[in-house]
This record gives structure tokens, sequence and C-alpha cells, in this order.
């Protein structure tokens, strides 16, 4: 998958052979199922018309340019996005910058200099409530007027649900994030809830009570649950590994910033600067603050058996 990152507005922005395709259109923060619909009849659009498949996307999420202070929410920073979006098979994506400027442009404007002019789009594909332009002025409605009358074709995609009526959606996949509920957010998102990031040198008190750990930033990612998880890490050569993993600030040791601290099974590997990316399978405890090491280097065992055991039905 191709992946833009400049103004589209720029001279040979796209290739020639992603001019004129069928674009999904949104945030698709979490690209999670009710996303993967959408994007996959954009593919499926595109594929019948003999187009190329593309997705239009927004960075940083708008939500960090309006309510800079809010707390850290992104279920897939650009990095996990651009993965989940590429594993679908889409031939290109556009991370378009989105800025207090960006945002100014008219809901026309965004039509006609930036969607027909700048993509040379043919077609389209939105969610029922995608929102874009000034005051988020713009609707389907809009977008399916503009395309009738400037010759591109316009496909909104209702909302989809899982059996039990749920919507999917990604403020669903936080709050069951949040609450430590993996399961049920593996249910929404389609795959399991991920942290991605460079193993990054720690205090090393893991190693001297025999449970070394790889310690990975939380950066931009949403908060979960702070406790401890079952968890298979993925190393970028594609290899998995089973393991148990901390996510919060250690209070025993009187940590600072939360992070994720991974104890992989039978590995003794050195992969500091490594990129791993960690699934959290399900949630074993809360954090806790225990009287001292002993204690937790007890608990760690039971919860490193725990882990073992859920991770055989996994």
């Amino acid at each position: 998958m191709r992946i833009y990152r400049q103004a589209v507005g720029s001279a040979g922005a796209l290739a020639a052979s992603h001019l004129g395709a069928v674009i999904a259109v949104g945030n698709f923060d979490g690209v999670h199922m009710g996303h993967q619909t959408l994007i996959n009849e954009a593919g499926k659009l595109a594929e019948a018309d003999g187009h190329a498949w593309g997705v239009l996307t927004f960075e940083p999420h708008p939500r960090c340019i309006f309510q800079p202070d809010v707390p850290p929410f992104r279920l897939t920073p650009f990095r996990a996005k651009a993965a989940a979006i590429e594993a679908l098979g889409v031939d290109f994506m556009i991370a378009q910058r989105f800025d207090f400027a960006f945002s100014q442009q008219s809901a026309q404007a965004f039509i006609e200099d930036y969607l027909f002019k700048g993509l040379g789009v043919r077609h389209m594909v939105a969610g029922y409530d995608f929102k874009f332009g000034h005051k988020r002025q713009g609707t389907c409605e809009t977008l399916l007027s503009a395309g009738r009358k400037m010759g591109f074709d316009f496909t909104v995609v209702s909302a989809a649900s899982d059996d039990g009526g749920g919507l999917y959606s990604s403020s669903r996949v936080r709050e069951l994030v949040q609450a430590g509920q993996m399961q049920a957010a593996t249910d929404v998102l389609g795959r399991p809830f991920a942290i991605s990031g460079r193993v990054m040198g720690g205090d090393k008190l893991g190693r001297t009570i025999g449970f070394p750990t790889a310690n990975i930033g939380l950066g931009g990612y949403i908060h979960p649950a702070f406790g401890v998880y079952a968890v298979r890490a993925e190393r970028a050569d594609g290899s998995l590994v089973d393991g148990v993993a901390n996510l919060g600030s250690r209070p025993t040791v009187n940590g600072n910033a939360p992070r994720l601290e991974v104890h992989l099974f039978d590995f003794d590997a050195d992969i500091y600067g490594e990129r791993l990316n960690v699934s959290l399978l399900e949630m074993i405890r809360p954090e806790k603050k225990f009287d001292g090491l002993d204690a937790l280097k007890a608990q760690i065992a039971d919860d490193c058996v725990s882990a073992r055991t859920l991770l055989q039905k996994k």
C-alpha cells in the first residue's frame, strides 16, 4: 500500500494510477468492524469498475487540534492505523494533514478543489454520519448532490452492528478498553487491541527479580485499564511470543509515566530498539501496590501461570 502524506493540492501529489479512484473517507480510528465494512465496500466498487482502491483519512485526529488538552484517546495512532488499513488490501492511503487552516475550508471547496480537482475522484464512499468542511456543514447529502453535478458517484454506508444490535464504533471500543474488557473490544475491532512501540531501556528491576521486561511507552495510545494482561507480542520478523504484561504506573517501585512492561515467556534475545506489536488478549487483575519486592515477585509468578493458562485457549 502506498501512503501519501503531503497535501493533495501539491503538484504531482498522486501517482497517475491512483487518480480517478474509488475512495473511502473517514478518520477510521481503530479501523474496527464498522470501518472495515465501509472500506471494503469501496474495495468491491473499485474491483467491479477496474479502478484503484484508496482511503482518505486525516492526521492528526481533528480532536487533537480542537481539544489539544484531552488525555490520550487514540486506538490506532498513525502507524497502527496504516497497518490495519493495509491489511485489508487497499492500494493507497492519503493521510491528509489536518490543521486549523484545513478545517476552515468550506464544504464546497473541499469537494471541488480537494476531492474533484485534487484527487480526480471517481467514486466516494463514506459512513452515514460523515461530516466535513468548516463547522461540519457538509453532509452525505451534500456529497451526493455535488457528485451528480460534477460527475462522480457517491455511496453512503449505514451503521454496522453486531449480532446483539450493538453498534460498531470507536467510542464503544474506547469504553471497553478503558474497562479492561479486552475480549469484547476484540469483537468490535475484529482483532485484539494492541500497543505498538520500540522497546526502550528501563530500570532493569524486573531482571533482578527473575522477570526481565521489554518496556514500551504508551505515546498517543488510549490508556487501557491499569493492570496485568495476558499478551501476545509480534516481532518485526512476524514471529509471535506469548507473555504477561503490566500496564500502568508501577506503584510498588514509585513509577511515574505509565508504560507497558512485557515479560516474554521462554525468551532471552536482546530486543532493545526493536519494535513490538503487543496484543492485550485478556486482563488478569488490576494493578496494585505490594508491600515489597518479595511480594511483587510472588505475584508475578502467579500472573505468569494465569497468563499461560489463558493463552493456551487463544
